[in-house]
């Protein structure tokens, strides 16, 4: 491993990686991959997850699609220099900042979008000039299988590879000196990964995720209701059952709101996943028997037992669980404290939903905050009087899918973001540039010091220009703390 991470390096340094040309040669590669593979992708997501290859092509290869084609339009301009201000008075200088690739990355994705983790970070990285060395979740483990078979056929092996491999193999990674780690995944793991950065003193993006909630206003139009409830249903249910970073997570909604909520909620999960969802083929599976019966001991608790009101039912041998809605179970369980990465929807009642901002703000920040409501006035508290990863008002999801935005989190969510140009930036080290011209100076720089010379030091940086002509001419006095 050691001599491959060596190899790459010194590909890198060869400069090969900087030139446009392959960084766009790589981004179209990436997009041959998704079009020459999308039988075998929908393949391997249907093995992993039972993800239906709608789901799949929505959540995964059409989002990468998509953002390919926004890279390789934009990749010029991101490359290009930008100009930066400089004061007035700094004479015939001129500054720009330019983006360069920081060396060699190393990317470890997550299991539940086992494409679209990977390949999203992979885009930014490649688009910013890196060697890269990806390391997707075994336990999605056919998608990893055809990550690591089939995308070097598409890219340059000598500056991207993929190796598979057991925890042990990602702890040999981390081992190893990386100029940049991105890791997505649980901030159990986010933090071993930051104590091997630190060795390095290594810059890392985690993105962890969190308990995401909803809140819920009361909404008069009944169209208004319909839209939010399958909103709702799609944004934890629909996104690989729940186990997504920013699936819904629980719901908050005032008393007075609550029973219409729930009835809609029931009446929509029926409408698009039939009476039996588990013969649908349009909700996904849980991933391995260690996840569902995380899942099914947070439903052992007896007082959690009694607040199910729908679904609830499990089918260990095809790792299926129900849709299942919760109304109000006891706050300190593990399931309002744990993030439920599941099927499962508790459902929290407030005296008005203005408590919810307090509720809010008493627990860890979310990867991202989702708010039902026309209240204008509300929406502004929102925004300034919580902290989340983003704020999404009447619907769920949907900001992921935004290259203009950046995704990541706050706080226990993660740090650092990316998509789109904020890919392109979370791999590139922003470079000052100054260039200053020999035929002009200010000898009030230099020593040795005097009064007149501090008049015109001040002026300079008051941007004083009126004071530093008056000093100049010997018009303006000295300062009299001096």
């Amino acid at each position: 491993m050691e001599r491959e991470v060596e190899s790459m390096r010194e590909y890198y340094d060869s400069g090969k990686t900087k030139e446009a040309s392959w960084r766009a040669s790589q981004l179209e590669g990436l997009r041959a991959f998704l079009t020459d593979q999308q039988h075998d992708i929908f393949h391997a997501l249907m093995q992993d997850l039972g993800k239906h290859h709608l789901e799949s092509f929505r959540d995964e290869i059409g989002t990468l699609i998509k953002s390919l084609n926004f890279a390789l339009k934009h990749l010029k301009q991101w490359m290009s220099p930008g100009k930066a201000e400089l004061p007035r008075i700094a004479l015939l200088t001129s500054a720009e900042i330019v983006a360069e690739p920081l060396g060699l990355v190393l990317i470890m994705s997550s299991w539940n979008f086992p494409f679209g983790l990977s390949l999203e970070p992979l885009i930014g990285a490649v688009a910013a000039g890196n060697t890269v060395v990806l390391k997707p979740s075994e336990l999605s483990s056919a998608s990893a299988s055809l990550l690591a078979s089939a995308l070097p056929n598409y890219l340059d092996n000598k500056a991207i590879k993929v190796i598979q491999g057991r925890p042990e193999v990602a702890e040999q990674l981390l081992f190893q000196k990386w100029d940049k780690i991105f890791f997505t995944g649980s901030p159990r793991v986010g933090r071993i990964v930051m104590s091997a950065a630190a060795k390095h003193l290594t810059p890392v993006t985690l993105e962890l995720g969190g308990k995401c909630p909803a809140v819920v206003d009361s909404l008069s139009s009944s169209w208004d209701r319909e839209v939010a409830a399958k909103r709702i249903i799609v944004g934890k249910f629909g996104a690989c059952a729940g186990q997504a970073c920013i699936a819904i997570d629980y719901i908050l909604v005032g008393k007075e709101f609550a029973s219409t909520l729930v009835e809609l909620i029931k009446v929509w999960i029926k409408k698009m996943f039939g009476e039996k969802p588990s013969e649908s083929n349009t909700i996904a599976r849980i991933i391995n028997k260690q996840h569902f019966f995380r899942l099914k001991n947070l439903l052992s608790d007896p007082k959690v037992k009694e607040s199910v009101i729908y679904g609830g039912s499990m089918d260990e041998e095809h790792l299926f669980i129900e849709p299942t809605i919760l109304v109000d179970p006891p706050l300190e369980a593990a399931i309002m404290s744990e993030e439920i990465f599941g099927p499962l929807l508790p459902i929290v009642t407030l005296e008005k939903i203005e408590d919810s901002i307090k509720f809010i703000n008493s627990r860890p920040k979310p990867l991202a905050l989702y708010v039902f409501t026309k209240n204008q006035s509300l929406q502004g508290r929102m925004v300034s009087e919580t902290s989340s990863g983003s704020v999404t008002f009447n619907d769920a999801i949907l900001q992921y899918a935004a290259d203009s935005l950046p995704f990541g989190g706050v706080g226990e969510s993660g740090f650092g973001n990316y998509h789109g140009k904020f890919s392109f930036d979370t791999f590139s080290h922003q470079k000052g540039v100054l260039r200053r011209s020999f035929l002009t100076d200010f000898w009030f720089r230099y020593p040795p010091w005097t009064t007149t010379k501090f008049q015109e030091l001040e002026a300079s940086y008051n941007y004083d220009y009126l004071g530093l002509l008056l000093v100049l001419l010997g018009l303006k006095t000295s300062p009299k703390r001096l």
